[in-house]
């Protein structure tokens, strides 16, 4: 388990389905991408996470998607498989049907829609840890579930549940994921879900991030992230400057919107969403290729 957690420090990348134009999975343009974030230097991939559209994509695809990325992942870095969802006993269902070799751990988000009690939150993931052969990784995402872990439930969640190691943090408050730094167990990971709050919350000791960004940059936002956890934030500040207002267009309309169309300019996939999901409008596209030139 300890062994995990180390690998799992630094960049991971939500690596995005690509999709033809058909709305087929590309399993070409999810090899190309692969390869790039690995060349790229990133310590781990995060496979059908929210940049992934997850949501829209089909139960037996998901189990297609996860074999054709173990395969073409052929143990170069730590894989981690996004399963999570507002009905618990549907999750632990997708637990039970998912083939976890060459999978290293489990994404799982907050429950969306239903908006929870802090028990109910508790409770459902303490359900999934104990359903899942791999290790847990807690997601928080407000601005997405409308639904939040609060800081005393991740804790007694780290505490609890041997088999939950860490959160992807992206509820945007200091102040929660401070909270969360200052008390955590040893070796309970705290990776950032934001790419551009991430500098920061290294500099308060915060283990890496789960990246967008990456999925383009994947080199100069993992050294980013590599000088700021040895604490050269002189060098990570150069990096952080250099990339933040790329990190934001990618965002002005919707992820993966804008990602997808940015690594359509650079040759590596297709700018194909699934509704309700559509490209970028045109002057964010525009300003994607403007900023690209990096």
């Amino acid at each position: 388990m300890r062994n995990i957690r180390s690998k799992l420090k630094g960049t991971g990348v939500a690596i995005i389905s690509p999709f033809k134009k058909s709305g087929a999975l590309d399993f070409n343009s999810c090899a190309k991408v692969m390869d790039h974030i690995i060349t790229g230097g990133c310590e781990f991939i995060v496979v059908l996470g929210t940049t992934g559209e997850s949501p829209v994509i089909e139960k037996q695809e998901k189990a297609e998607l996860i074999k054709f990325a173990v395969g073409k992942n052929s143990g170069r870095v730590p894989l981690v498989v996004g399963i999570g969802g507002n009905s618990t006993s549907e999750v632990i269902s997708a637990i039970e049907h998912t083939s976890f070799d060459g999978i290293d751990a489990v994404l799982s988000v907050c429950p969306y829609y239903n908006k929870p009690q802090q028990e109910g939150i508790f409770r459902h993931f303490k359900a999934i840890s104990e359903a899942s052969p791999v290790p847990v990784i807690l997601y928080t995402v407000p601005g997405r579930t409308c639904s939040n872990i609060a800081a005393s439930t991740t804790l007694k969640l780290a505490r609890e549940c041997e088999n939950i190691i860490g959160i992807k943090e992206a509820s945007g408050s200091f102040d929660q994921i401070g909270h969360v730094l200052k008390n955590r167990p040893k070796d309970f990971l705290v990776l950032s879900g934001d790419d551009a709050l991430t500098l920061p919350l290294l500099s308060l000791g915060a283990d890496g991030v789960i990246s967008v960004v990456a999925n383009v940059f994947p080199r100069e936002f993992s050294d980013m992230v590599r000088y700021g956890l040895k604490g050269d934030f002189v060098k990570a500040r150069e990096l952080h400057f250099q990339l933040l207002d790329f990190i934001n267009s990618l965002f002005a309309d919707g992820s993966p919107a804008g990602v997808k169309a940015a690594l359509a300019m650079k040759k590596l996939s297709g700018n194909f969403l699934r509704l309700p999901l559509v490209p970028v409008n045109d002057p964010t596209y525009k300003l994607i290729q403007q900023l690209i030139c990096l």
